[in-house]
């Protein structure tokens, strides 16, 4: 049992294959009970087989519809669009954040307010927004923006916070002023950790995403879900999610190998 102690340790074959496994049991679950299910029933539409879910993939990605446009390429234009949009917006957050850690003024004015707005529900604000900013692309940017922006904001501060005076006070003996500390000394110690915060949000966004077009959307991956569903046609909800997710961890990835790039130092840290 060695493979289960502590000081394990596996070559990339054995790493790859363990990684994987989870994977091939879920796939061969999904359709060993698929194939039962439409031994039962041949027109059942819960588990679609790999051919209709193919066939789904086809009818949106390759296939034009009516109005000429190729669906999952126009969905996933429109919601990437929204996330990144929002994804760029929470620099905001993350500049508030580090102010709040670092200067009394700002911590005593939006402090206590961030931490009292980060624990309303955001879909609970979703009505509000659509009667401020409409049913357009903003009120959904709003909402994916809301749910997150307290909590990346928080973590800054939290992360600032716990530079060590001792630093800040020696930047000051060498001449930085209060700038050069703020983003030369401060932020990029923190912003490895405040990276990682963000792309542990992503299905927090995704999943604000999709509420803000399932109410009011006229394409978008979480507006095709909700579309469909009307007909049952679980041969496009499962790409649909399936590609959703994929998206999501390969966003994920980018980051993490972003981190390991530019902060090679944190690795070790």
């Amino acid at each position: 049992m060695k493979f289960l102690s502590m000081h394990a340790k596996f070559g990339p074959v054995t790493t790859a294959l363990l990684s994987a496994s989870l994977f091939v049991l879920c796939v061969a679950a999904y359709f060993t009970a698929s194939h039962i299910r439409h031994q039962e029933n041949p027109k059942d539409k819960i588990m679609p087989t790999i051919g209709k879910m193919w066939k789904g993939v086809e009818n949106t990605a390759f296939k034009e519809d009516r109005k000429g446009e190729y669906r999952l390429w126009v969905d996933t234009w429109a919601s990437a669009k929204r996330l990144g949009y929002s994804t760029l917006l929470l620099v905001l957050a993350v500049l508030l954040g580090l102010h709040m850690g670092l200067y009394p003024f700002f911590e005593a004015v939006f402090y206590r307010f961030i931490l009292f707005f980060d624990k309303v529900p955001a879909l609970a604000l979703l009505p509000i927004l659509f009667i401020i900013f409409g049913l357009g692309e903003l009120s959904k940017v709003m909402l994916i923006l809301l749910g997150v922006f307290p909590t990346i904001a928080l973590d800054t501060y939290l992360r600032a916070k716990a530079v060590p005076r001792e630093q800040i006070i020696k930047g000051r003996t060498l001449g930085a002023g209060s700038a050069k500390i703020t983003y030369g000394v401060v932020l990029p110690q923190i912003m490895p950790d405040v990276l990682n915060t963000i792309r542990l949000n992503f299905k927090a966004m995704v999943l604000f995403l999709i509420a803000g077009e399932s109410l009011a959307a006229t394409a978008g991956l979480g507006y095709r879900i909700f579309v469909v569903r009307r007909y049952i046609a679980m041969e496009i909800i499962i790409p649909y999610v399936l590609w959703m997710s994929l998206l999501a961890f390969v966003a994920d990835l980018l980051v993490r190998l972003w981190i390991k790039k530019r902060y090679a130092w944190y690795q070790a840290h």
